[in-house]
């Protein structure tokens, strides 16, 4: 008996399993993009302490994430709304890994461990990253609802 699990069917156009062999620089554009799991914890402001670095996440929004598909509801032109938004790419992974949730799959290929059996790509189910409570469905407040100053208020604990 193997300790691997079978290939999973990848969407079109995906090497099967590819985030076990493929390093994050030589991966298409598709297979990055299908690293996301569609948690949404990406888009929830942070607050990066100066004198520690510590990073703490809050239940505060970006004002483009859909709370119900933890999406961004304009993803392909987000940068025209919020222009601070950050495109991950392989060399910036390397500088603000530790600014991802602990369970993100880029985070996590790039400290060389596994994906959880609930990513979409492990699973097969876009939607058990929220059956699994990964994601941040039903718990956000939006940032026009709240002033950057109240951001303390809403610190929470990452949820793994």
């Amino acid at each position: 008996m193997t300790d691997k699990l079978p290939p999973i069917a990848a969407p079109t156009g995906l090497r099967p399993r590819f985030w076990e062999t493929v390093p994050l620089k030589k991966m298409s554009g598709a297979e990055w993009e299908a690293l996301c799991d569609g948690c949404g914890k990406c888009c929830l402001n942070k607050i990066e302490y100066e004198d520690n670095g510590e990073v703490a996440f809050t239940r505060v929004a970006c004002r483009l994430l859909d709370g119900d598909t933890c999406r961004c509801s304009n993803y392909a032109t987000r940068h025209t709304y919020v222009p601070e938004c950050v495109q991950l790419t392989p060399k910036k992974l390397e500088k603000i890994a530790y600014w991802l949730p602990t369970t993100c799959a880029y985070r996590l290929i790039h400290e060389g461990k596994p994906l959880y059996d609930w990513h979409p790509l492990v699973s097969g189910d876009p939607e058990a990253v929220h059956i699994e409570g990964a994601s941040v469905r039903g718990w956000t407040v939006p940032e026009t609802d709240v002033k950057e100053d109240d951001w303390e208020n809403y610190i929470i604990e990452e949820r793994p």
